[in-house]
Formats: C-alpha cells, structure tokens, sequence
C-alpha cells in the first residue's frame, strides 16, 4: 500500500490559493495604473482648457473626467494644474500660443 496516496489535492488546493492571490494582486496593481492613466488623462484635458479657456473650463473639464481641480496657477503664459481623482494626484502643464 502506498502512503502518499491523496496527496494530489492538498497540494492542488495550495497551487490554487497561489494563483488566487497573485491574480488579486495584478488585479489591484492593473486598477491603480488605470486610476493614475485617468488622473495623467484629466489633468492634460484641464491644462489644455485652462490655457485656452481659462480657470472655470478647466474646472468643467476636470469634474466631466471624474477628478477635482486642486490648484490652477498661471505663470505668465504657461498653466500648471494639480487634478485629484481618488487616491491618485497628476500634474499637466500647457503653454498658451497666439
């Protein structure tokens, strides 16, 4: 008789587990890189609007992607915007060209 009869399933059920766990870690990872790939995506919108258009363009733009304008600041003819959407905070600049 042979003792490691039945061994199979244990070690499936740890094989398993494994794979779980790293699939939720990819998981997460992948939806931070999303929220950051929006934050980046809103703060470009805002820049753009809030050198063209100004500050409450900018505002607009940013609350239709989801996020909240912290700071519009004008240097001269350049825009610098801070956006927050969620945990996740990006920086766009844009240069106002005549």
């Amino acid at each position: 008789m042979r003792r490691d009869a039945g061994q199979i399933v244990p070690k499936m059920a740890l094989v398993l587990f494994a794979v779980v766990i790293v699939a939720m870690l990819v998981i997460r990872l992948g939806l931070q890189v999303d929220r950051r790939a929006r934050a980046q995506s809103a703060a470009d919108a805002a820049a753009i609007a809030g050198a063209t258009e100004g500050e409450d363009i900018a505002g607009s733009v940013t609350e239709a992607n989801g996020a909240t304008l912290e700071s519009f600041v004008v240097r001269g003819s350049e825009v610098e915007v801070v956006v927050r959407l969620g945990d996740e905070r990006a920086t766009a600049r844009a240069r106002r060209q005549w």
